[in-house]
């Protein structure tokens, strides 16, 4: 039996990805494949900037006054078009320096489609991965997070931004995608200002989520609606647990709740 406030999963890449859920202590997830698991919440949420309980929890784990102020939350960490962390500005300039005026990577993701995202280099492969991504490439590497942004909005003429989470975690994927040559296929499409930026890095990352049996059908499960959940894990995949029956859990969505786990055979 573990407790505590729920955050987002920690992974690493291994052969197959390595999953630890951190509660009081850290819980190897890759070992609850195939057992049965329940998680409890006790109806507290803590934000995740203040610390203070909450009745609702925005974004990622944030209260209200947290998710307008924290720069955590900030609009530019949706779209990276609008950071002004590099002209010193922002709802922290300290913040934003350290995070955002840092080399951001642009890339390309596939599964049942190829998708365009940002992220800071530091969190490769990790953003791939909370994002349940079949493979990846990189495409360009940017001096700071806006420039890595005015990249991804071209890009978005050419690929969606954003993942379809249930073909996702069906793994409904396009093995005939090629990264390589979509990247490189953009390369005279764009102003050189922005090509200038492509990485002549064409290695391909494939990775490998510990998933017993993929669902047909999925049913978001939230605490929200039923304070407990349980069921045979059948895996894990991006931020979700994949339960038996195709019932999933996105842990992500519930930073903050406080959950106690226990494992019932």
């Amino acid at each position: 039996m573990a407790s505590g406030n729920l955050r987002k999963m920690t992974v690493s890449q291994e052969e197959t990805i390595r999953y630890d859920l951190v509660l009081d202590e850290n819980i190897r997830v890759n070992t609850l494949v195939g057992k049965v698991i329940s998680l409890s919440w006790n109806g507290i949420i803590t934000c995740t900037a203040c610390q203070k309980n909450t009745k609702k929890s925005f974004g990622d784990g944030f209260c209200y006054t947290c998710f307008i102020s924290a720069p955590e939350a900030a609009e530019c960490t949706i779209r990276p078009e609008l950071c002004r962390a590099h002209l010193g500005e922002g709802r922290d300039p300290e913040w934003e320096e350290r995070n955002h005026n840092t080399p951001h990577i642009v890339y390309l993701a596939a599964t049942d489609i190829v998708k365009v995202g940002v992220t800071r280099i530091t969190q490769i492969p990790t953003r791939w991965i909370d994002q349940g991504a079949s493979s990846a490439i990189r495409l360009a590497e940017t001096p700071n997070r806006y420039e890595a942004g005015r990249l991804e909005v071209a890009l978005k003429d050419f690929f969606a931004d954003k993942t379809n989470w249930q073909r996702m975690l069906k793994n409904e994927i396009d093995e005939s995608i090629d990264l390589v040559d979509e990247k490189w296929s953009l390369h005279d499409q764009l102003p050189a200002d922005l090509t200038q930026f492509f990485t002549e890095n064409d290695e391909v990352i494939a990775l490998n989520y510990p998933v017993l049996e993929f669902p047909e059908k999925v049913k978001s499960l939230s605490f929200d609606k039923t304070a407990q959940i349980s069921g045979k894990l059948m895996g894990v995949k991006g931020q979700y647990l994949l339960f038996e029956g195709g019932e999933v859990l996105n842990i992500r969505k519930h930073t903050g709740y406080y959950v106690t786990l226990d494992v019932l055979n």
